[in-house]
């Protein structure tokens, strides 16, 4: 209970908001354990952090009603909701079919700016997948990103490939997933494994985008950019308490 209202203090979150929805959307806890993420511990320490988010398209809110319902625009509203005092500032970067050499680029270029990003959440590997990419380039690219971003004392979070049945069913996608999970490791960074999250919450009937009806589908999206951007914010907390012991 004691490590429990320590995370509550750290985010400023409050008990009713999350009895009422349940960390993550009832995301398996397994899957919300992260590394320390010491520049974000600090950062919100000193009341100010900064989140760079890099990926595809869906990153920006393809298929969702509005960019507003996009899993990082959610991020970010329920940080603002958790911590009005915090100085907040979150920005996006997405481009269909984008791949991590891409990515990496958008990465490079938002560090030339001012301030760095205290985090950077980089969601890779689905291009790769669906095209069957060499995964050896995606790695040594995403690799020497990390590396990179550890170095400048910036905390890194690889979010995975999504979960669905017709990828899974057409599309080799475990040996991705698993590389992506490896060099995340060996580079200091988190993983957060959207593929399991997402799985668990199918298999639960929590939200399920595939098997929603067409008129419910983009609700369905949206409900989906939601848990998610819950279930970071659960995992990021849990980086925080780890770099705070």
């Amino acid at each position: 209970m004691r490590r429990i209202l320590a995370l509550l203090i750290g985010l400023g979150l409050s008990l009713p908001a999350l009895a009422a929805q349940g960390p993550g959307c009832g995301a398996p806890t397994e899957w919300l354990q992260s590394p320390p993420l010491r520049a974000v511990a600090a950062g919100l320490t000193a009341g100010h952090l900064s989140i760079l988010a890099v990926g595809t398209a869906s990153i920006t809110g393809a298929g969702a009603s509005s960019p507003a319902a996009a899993w990082p625009a959610r991020l970010e509203a329920l940080l603002r909701d958790r911590r009005p005092d915090l100085q907040l500032r979150v920005e996006v970067r997405g481009t269909r079919g984008s791949t991590a050499t891409d990515q990496w680029h958008e990465i490079q270029d938002a560090l030339r700016g001012s301030p760095p990003p205290t985090l950077v959440i980089w969601q890779a590997g689905t291009t790769e997948a669906l095209r069957s990419l060499p995964m050896d380039d995606m790695a040594t690219t995403l690799g020497e990103g990390l590396e990179s971003l550890h170095a400048r004392d910036i905390d890194a979070v690889v979010m995975g490939i999504q979960f669905s049945r017709f990828l899974r069913a057409n599309v080799d996608v475990d040996p991705y997933r698993d590389a992506l999970r490896v060099v995340a490791a060996a580079n200091h960074a988190g993983f957060f494994s959207r593929y399991d999250i997402m799985r668990a919450w199918a298999e639960a009937g929590t939200v399920d985008v595939e098997r929603a009806s067409r008129e419910h589908r983009t609700a369905e999206i949206d409900k989906l950019n939601d848990c998610l951007a819950r279930a970071l914010a659960a995992f990021i907390r849990d980086g925080v308490e780890e770099a705070r012991r």
